[in-house]
Formats: structure tokens, sequence, C-alpha cells
């Protein structure tokens, strides 16, 4: 049975760190090749298996360090059926390794015995590409495939689902369904080009709005990934009860846009010290924000800053 499934406890005041962008991390600092940027197919040797197991245990350790419970994502990203056949898995290799992804885990979590919550999710990427939203599937067309990969988490230790990068409102929406079906918590996380509107044109705060509304069930909360904070903060003034919705965000490293980010051939990383600072605003300006981690270019540096300048924000307010 998942521990937190029934009672998330980043749904509180506390202050909770996710891990960083994995996949960047492996191949621009790692030296690793991930085929379709699928992290998943290192869980099959134990050199890939070691590399991630030392990823997740360094972030959790950062967790430690700063008295943050945590909320990782399995390495599932690129794990549903269409990405799977892409990389040569069949449906139950493909289902064995979203099981193994969360029992993974869960080995990181009985190794590094944290004093605060270990929260897994099981990550759920787009149909398509996380930059594009291509052709829109239906509400319905988005539940029956991704009901398929919410399944396998169900019977799993995975305390929830997350949707990652998404692009657009009706796929969004098919997850939540998909996951409702199924009884499982489920976030959301959009993506936002550098206006802070969605890859569609979309208003995120009327994606958000749209997907509560249509939704069978509510998620648990919203997230923003894969952008740079100076892409959506003027979003986050903005007025309205949406706001309250967004709890987490997991943000780039690099200012770039999603196309320059696509085109490159090295790793922007950013300034860790200046993106902490970015964080430390953003939560200034909505303090709901309580989840806090990075996204393409980040890695356990940029989340130790964002800590740093989380407490330091923390410590003035009081």
């Amino acid at each position: 049975m998942a521990r937190y499934r029934k009672n998330l406890p980043q749904l509180g005041r506390d202050l909770f760190l996710t891990d960083s962008g994995l996949e960047t991390d492996l191949i621009f600092n790692k030296g690793f090749d991930l085929p379709e940027f699928a992290s998943i197919v290192l869980l099959r040797d134990e050199i890939g298996r070691k590399a991630m197991f030392d990823f997740y245990r360094a972030h959790a350790e950062a967790a430690r360090r700063h008295n943050r419970g945590v909320v990782f994502e399995t390495p599932t990203w690129r794990a549903s059926p269409d990405w799977g056949a892409k990389i040569g898995y069949t449906p139950d290799a493909l289902a064995g390794a979203n099981r193994d992804a969360v029992e993974f885990l869960s080995e990181v979590s009985n190794a590094v015995r944290l004093d605060k919550p270990f929260v897994i999710s099981g990550n759920v990427g787009p149909r398509g590409d996380g930059y594009d939203p291509g052709d829109l599937m239906t509400i319905d067309d988005a539940e029956t495939y991704h009901a398929w990969q919410v399944g396998v988490f169900a019977d799993t230790a995975a305390d929830l689902v997350t949707a990652m990068t998404m692009t657009n409102a009706p796929e969004a929406i098919g997850f939540v369904n998909a996951a409702a079906r199924a009884d499982m918590p489920a976030v959301v996380s959009f993506t936002v080009e550098t206006d802070g509107r969605l890859p569609t044109g979309q208003p995120l705060g009327e994606a958000v709005m749209e997907t509560d509304f249509e939704a069978r069930k509510a998620p648990a909360y919203y997230m923003i990934n894969c952008a740079h904070p100076t892409h959506f903060e003027h979003v986050l003034r903005e007025r309205g009860p949406w706001l309250s919705r967004l709890r987490a965000i997991r943000a780039n490293a690099s200012t770039c846009s999603h196309a320059e980010l696509d085109a490159a051939e090295t790793l922007d990383d950013g300034d860790p010290d200046q993106l902490g600072e970015d964080y430390a605003a953003l939560r200034r300006l909505l303090p709901t924000l309580t989840i806090f981690g990075g996204c393409c270019g980040t890695d356990v540096r940029h989340i130790e800053k964002i800590a740093d300048a989380l407490g330091a924000a923390g410590a003035k307010a009081a």
C-alpha cells in the first residue's frame, strides 16, 4: 500500500524539494546516451542504475541538510506506450519497467531514511513532444492513452501520479480523468513559453481553470516545469482564484526558449545562485508555493542554492 496516497504531506505548509533535470544531467554531465530522452533504459544495467541511484541519493541528502521532505519523480517520463515502443519495449516489459522505477525509488528511500516525508510520484510524460503540442488529442483519447501507465502505477507503492510538461489542456484533463478512474491523486504540470502561455497559446490561468472545471475530479495541485522563472513570473502577478491551485515549480536553468534549447548542442546550466534568488522571489510573490525542484539544465547544485535561498527568505520573513 502507498504510504501517502490518501493524505499527501506536501499539501501542508512545510516546504518540499524535488529532484532536478535528470535527463540533462545524465546526458551532458554524466555522458550517458538516452534514446528518445528516455532515462528508464538506465534501470536495465548496473552502471546506469548506480548513476541514477547516486542522482536521487544526492538530492535526498540535500533535503536532509535543509530539513525538508522530498517529492521524487520516477524516471518514466518517456515510459508510456508510444514512447516505450520507440525504444524497443514490449508492453509487458514496459509495465515491468514502470513498476521497477517505483521500486527503485523505494530502495533510495530505504537507503537514505529521511526524517521528513519521502513522496514517490509516478511520472507521466506527454504523448507527443514536451515542447510542441502537435496534433491535439481529445479528452477521451488522452484518458485512454494515459490510463495504461496510470493503471500500472496504481498497483505500485507510488503515492501519486504527475503529468509533466503538459502542453495543452485536453491532454491534461484526459490524464486527470485516467487518474480519477484509477483512484490515484494527480498533479498536472504545464510548460509555458517565454510569454508565460502554453505552447498552444492558451494563458496558464485559463488552462488551470479549464482542467479544474472539465476534469472528473480536480488534480491535487498544479505545477510549472520546463520554463525559466523569467518566462512566467509576470503571470504569477495576476489576480485570480487559479493561483491558489499552483503549488510547485520545477524551472529550467536556462533563460533560452524551447526552440533554442531544442537546437542546443551544449548544456546551459545558467546561474545556480540567481536561480535560487528567483525561486525565493516567486515564493514571496505566491506563498502557496511549497514544492521546489528543477528541470532542464539543473542538477543538485541548483537544488542546494534553491534550498539556501528559500531558507534565507523564510528567516527574513520570520
